[in-house]
């Protein structure tokens, strides 16, 4: 099953928000769909991730185990999916990226640091946001003007 992950924000004077490399972490929260265990930290998934699924079925970013029930589940990050946040987005949910999810579906998901974005008027960059607070300010020197990343919020989707 395909669950995309929706991002909200308010966004000043930024457009093209997006998470930068193959390296980016993807912090989530899975539940299993077999007996509805939530695991309790948050784990990452990246696209560099490949782990083989049993029986030769291909691979996925993380295979892991229910620490409760013992199914084998997997979810694996869509990269064709991944979506620029712009600035004609902001204040409405827009489907940023999709997880192929097999026996789990993500819960919930944490930004933290490898966002960058681009200045809304000017081609000033912005190459180091770390969202964990919700909140990002800078300052765009072209244009002379505050720039940020607001009210951060995510959902999930089934796609």
């Amino acid at each position: 099953m395909k669950f995309g992950l929706q991002f909200k924000a308010s966004l000043g004077n930024v457009t093209n928000v997006r998470p930068v490399g193959d390296d980016f972490r993807w912090y989530l929260k899975l539940k299993c769909g077999n007996c509805g265990e939530v695991s309790d930290k948050w784990q990452y998934i990246t696209l560099l991730d490949s782990m083989p699924l049993k029986g030769g079925r291909g691979s996925a970013s993380m295979v892991q185990k229910c620490k409760l029930c013992s199914r084998e589940n997997s979810i694996d990050i869509l990269r064709d999916t991944i979506t620029p946040y712009n600035a004609e987005d902001s204040e409405r949910y827009k489907t940023i990226l999709q997880f192929e999810c097999r026996g789990l579906e993500p819960v919930d998901f944490q930004p933290q640091a490898g966002f960058a974005a681009s200045g809304a008027e000017t081609s000033s960059q912005f190459p180091e946001i770390n969202l964990q607070e919700k909140d990002w300010t800078d300052y765009d020197e072209k244009a002379s003007e505050s720039v940020g990343i607001y009210e951060v919020t995510h959902q999930f989707i089934k796609c």
